[in-house]
């Protein structure tokens, strides 16, 4: 019996490829497997070649895999783009004008099941049923219960009408049958799982819905690939908390009216793209100078410019940490994963609050918009700290009849009072100002106010700034290699490490960093001693790299694999690399 699936679905984009994928995906998680999924498509609505891979595993697992098990073609470039890619003995099932059966002869390592889907699925009164054929040749390969399926059709077109989810439901019956007669021999049966208490979610949902957690009532954001899905979800689920979404006329409106809505005592965030966040920069600035918090969710994608707007990337890792002219405080956050970006979301809020400034939460594609298996969120490990705001009442005891927003503190962070507060009346200025918020260019003063702001999120950290992993009885800390990545490479690296202790010529740990700014410098000094560093990122330049040699002495033992097609990492890819490095 198999533990285990990699599948894989490809055809023209805007004929259902990613509800396809999806259906079967939620089939086998009611079903009880881990599912980590990724897919491709192309920056246009419809047309051109796009595809949806999922891995299903008893354990759990972050990574989308390497091979394609049972591959459905509902177009021609499916079996040529993704051939090199199927594992021995595959399945490919390929849409054609007549049922036929092409066996593994020796001259190719896998079974082809040809069938005229489209014409079958119009005999049965809906042409667009010809996915549900192929599903229903895919659960019938693995001997997965029907009744799954049913469940999920009838969810699915329950809108539509008993019509439609009969006839999606006889579409299926039908690659049943047609596997029981032509692919009986390659029925094998994926073994049953316990597991009920899992969400199937992506990274942009887990991000909105942290931020709803931690109390954000406003979301104001510009659409735009691949960070719309957290406006979206937001705008459906935030009027029911009395929260509030704006679809703005730009990138720069978005930034400014959650610097606003901020300013004003809610809690507020936008979300964007590396072009978007580019727009936000001036306005970054102005919140940094004023002190005001926010969170800005950078979701990124293949650049510069207009780059590549639908493709995997993570080269903004420079501009989320030191874009704006001039400088000034930040904190910068990257969850490893997707149950990662919901406590990470909910703790940029009070990071946010707490130190009175911006925080930037970066994800990148392959995490915001494929969908993972994660475990229930722990809701009682949000927690709401809004730092110094102070009431009208706290206000009062400073008995200042103008209260001063940038009073010079110990750990360089001041009394915040709502605007409109009677006796909290100040003013705010995005130029160089005094304690009482007045327009200063005294040099003096400067430096202190410079001081203040940057040096009070020194001491900035999540409670989880990395996560660090070995295998067997390799102690993460005794390892002679140390692989470093971000973001939604954890899954790749985390599996390429196991096969390179497996190898045992040197013994391997993964280190995944969640707070790229400030670094937690004491703990990675002590990591990093006796070891080669190796990081893992989607960018050109090794921008993790050189961040890394900007403030740890490594320069002599570390090297960097990158890529930057637009595609994320295979774990072939990375042992190919790391012969190169090590």
């Amino acid at each position: 019996m198999r533990q285990s699936i990699e599948w894989m679905v490809g055809g023209q984009q805007g004929e259902g490829i990613d509800s396809t994928g999806e259906l079967f995906a939620k089939t086998l998680v009611k079903y009880g497997y881990s599912v980590s999924t990724y897919k491709q498509f192309m920056s246009r609505i419809k047309g051109g070649h796009s595809n949806f891979k999922l891995k299903a595993t008893k354990e759990r697992n972050y990574y989308a895999g390497d091979k394609i098990d049972i591959l459905l073609c509902l177009d021609k470039e499916s079996l040529e783009v993704n051939e090199g890619y199927l594992s021995d003995d595959a399945v490919v099932i390929r849409e054609g004008k007549e049922i036929s059966v092409t066996k593994n002869d020796g001259s190719m390592s896998y079974d082809i099941l040809t069938v005229p889907m489209k014409k079958i699925a119009t005999e049965l009164g809906n042409p667009l049923a010809k996915n549900m054929i192929a599903i229903g040749i895919s659960s019938a390969l693995i001997d997965l219960p029907k009744d799954l399926l049913s469940h999920f059709i009838s969810e699915i077109f329950a809108k539509k009408g008993d019509g439609v989810i009969q006839t999606n439901i006889q579409a299926v019956q039908k690659g049943y049958d047609l596997t029981n007669e032509h692919l009986s021999h390659r029925i094998s049966s994926l073994e049953k799982s316990d597991k009920t208490d899992q969400l199937f979610i992506s990274g942009n949902e887990a991000t909105a819905f942290g931020s709803l957690m931690a109390g954000c009532r406003f979301l104001s954001a510009y659409p735009i690939t691949p960070a719309s899905e957290v406006m979206e979800w937001l705008a459906k689920e935030l009027p029911a908390v009395g929260g509030t979404v704006m679809q703005v006329e730009d990138e720069i409106a978005g930034i400014c009216f959650a610097i606003g809505a901020n300013y004003s005592g809610v809690r507020a965030m936008t979300s964007t793209s590396g072009p978007g966040l580019s727009l936000k920069t001036e306005a970054l600035g102005m919140a940094g100078m004023t002190e005001v918090p926010i969170v800005i969710v950078n979701s990124q994608r293949g650049g510069p410019s207009t780059g590549l707007p639908t493709k995997h990337e993570q080269s903004d890792l420079q501009q989320m940490i030191y874009g704006t002219h001039g400088e000034i405080p930040r904190i910068v956050l990257y969850p490893a994963t997707i149950e990662d970006a919901f406590y990470i979301a909910a703790e940029s809020f009070n990071l946010a609050e707490i130190y009175q400034c911006p925080v930037i939460v970066g994800l990148d594609l392959g995490l915001s918009m494929n969908k993972m298996t994660i475990p229930s969120f722990d809701h009682s490990r949000v927690n709401i700290d809004r730092g110094k705001l102070i009431t009208n009442e706290e206000a009062a005891e400073y008995d200042e009849a103008f209260f001063k927003r940038y009073r010079l503190t110990d750990d360089g962070i001041s009394p915040r009072p709502k605007p409109g507060m009677k006796n909290g009346l100040h003013l705010t200025s995005s130029n160089e100002h005094g304690e009482d918020g007045y327009i200063s260019e005294d040099p003096e003063l400067r430096v202190k106010m410079m001081r203040k702001r940057l040096e009070k999120v020194k001491n900035a950290m999540i409670q989880e700034p990395f996560k660090l992993q070995s295998s067997g009885d390799i102690k993460p800390e005794d390892a002679d290699v140390l692989l470093v990545g971000m973001g939604s490479t954890y899954g790749a690296i985390g599996e390429s490490m196991i096969q390179l202790n497996e190898e045992g010529n040197e013994t391997y740990a993964h280190l995944h960093i969640q707070q790229l700014y400030p670094l937690p410098l004491n703990e990675l000094t002590s990591l990093f001693k006796n070891k080669k560093i190796i990081t893992v990122e989607n960018n050109y330049n090794g921008q993790l790299l050189l961040l890394l040699r900007q403030y740890l002495p490594i320069h002599e033992h570390s090297d960097s694999i990158v890529q930057f097609d637009g595609n994320p990492f295979m774990i072939k890819t990375v042992l190919e690399q790391m012969k190169k490095v090590v």
